[in-house]
């Protein structure tokens, strides 16, 4: 027994030949009406919607994507997700794309740079139109390979040296500046910087930060890198602690150690900040309601991803060349909790004027 002549076959999905037939229409005008690159008629239009709608029918876009050369598609790879300031940067890239009709494929590198090339030459083979990035931190980036010469890729966070790809950042240095000038102004004189990698871009930023600071204050320097786990800040603080004149402040380049120095100080029974201070770099969920509230310097995470994402969208869509490899820095803000014990009421601000200052008002 035969179809009806305006119905699809029976266990196949419908085509785009089933629609037409239907609207009445020829397959070209379906195919126009749904790409939108032709004008057609309203009362075309409607016909063809109304046949789509009827026939439930939904476009093969693996086909589309062949012919119009667009997957409609990008890439996102961060370190992990684990890492709240990742997972925040992915998902803001990935509305960005929403906002454009775009989907998303999400890998993690592990902070591995070959799983992190690995990751992209797979999406590359997928068709992606380009990439968000958080490039790993375990050696020298792979992804400024001739293979990626042809794809917009923007960084985040972690510029890719020597590469002409554009990227967005914070002001690391300063904002290490201005968390341990806050300390300093407290009258806190031996203070120490906790960081991940001496190689890590931001750590590495951060870190100069510090060391300024210090300077200018004509004080002693000190750091500790590592401790990306709780049980290795335990023992480095227990040590650090248990000396004859131990520290009375430390600041912790990233919200991770900031945690981790949490956990450990909590464990050894010392308070904040009746005998350590702190400030740590980043913000994170539950640092308002610690008890006591932690001072951290905050960065525009969501603002730095959607800029970012913005970006990519702005070369793939517009066909925009200019100015590649720029490089988009982004302020941070001193917000001042209980973890510093507050003397007296301080508000902290950037003028522009002093870029170099740190300044500190009643």
């Amino acid at each position: 027994m035969g179809t009806k002549e305006s119905e699809p076959a029976v266990n196949r999905p419908p085509r785009m030949s089933d629609v037409a037939k239907l609207a009445g229409v020829g397959t070209m005008t379906v195919s126009r009406v749904l790409s939108g690159s032709v004008r057609v008629s309203e009362e075309t239009s409607k016909r063809v919607y109304d046949a789509i709608t009827a026939l439930n029918y939904r476009p093969n876009e693996v086909a589309r994507a062949l012919r119009d050369q667009r997957s409609h598609q990008i890439g996102i790879i961060v370190p992990n997700l684990m890492d709240p300031f990742f997972a925040i940067c992915a998902q803001t890239a990935s509305v960005v794309a929403k906002e454009h009709a775009y989907s998303v494929i999400i890998a993690t590198a592990d902070e591995d740079v070959d799983i992190e090339y690995d990751e992209a030459v797979r999406m590359l083979r997928r068709q992606v139109e380009g990439f968000v990035i958080i490039p790993a931190a375990g050696g020298v980036s792979r992804i400024s390979g001739t293979e990626f010469n042809r794809t917009p890729i923007v960084t985040l966070d972690r510029p890719i040296e020597n590469g002409s790809f554009d990227s967005v950042v914070v002001e690391n240095k300063f904002g290490a500046q201005l968390g341990v000038n806050h300390l300093i102004q407290h009258g806190h004189s031996n203070i120490v910087f906790f960081g991940l990698s001496r190689g890590l871009y931001t750590i590495k930023a951060r870190f100069e930060g510090y060391r300024e600071a210090m300077k200018k204050a004509a004080l002693k320097q000190e750091a500790c890198f590592g401790n990306a786990t709780q049980a290795e800040m335990l023992v480095t603080l227990r040590a650090v602690l248990d000396r004859k004149n131990p520290p009375t402040a430390i600041f912790c380049s990233n919200n991770l150690l900031t945690r981790n120095a949490i956990h450990a100080l909590s464990s050894l029974k010392v308070r904040i900040p009746e005998q350590v201070a702190l400030v740590g770099f980043d913000d994170f969920e539950t640092a308002n309601i610690l008890s006591p509230a932690v001072t951290v310097v905050r960065q525009p995470i969501t603002d730095m991803a959607r800029m970012g994402a913005n970006i990519l969208f702005s070369r793939l869509l517009n066909g925009d060349t200019a100015d590649r490899g720029k490089r988009i820095v982004l302020p941070v803000e001193l917000v001042i909790r209980e973890s510093c014990g507050l003397r007296h009421k301080i508000m902290t601000q950037r003028r522009l004027e002093d870029p170099e200052g740190l300044l500190v008002q009643p």
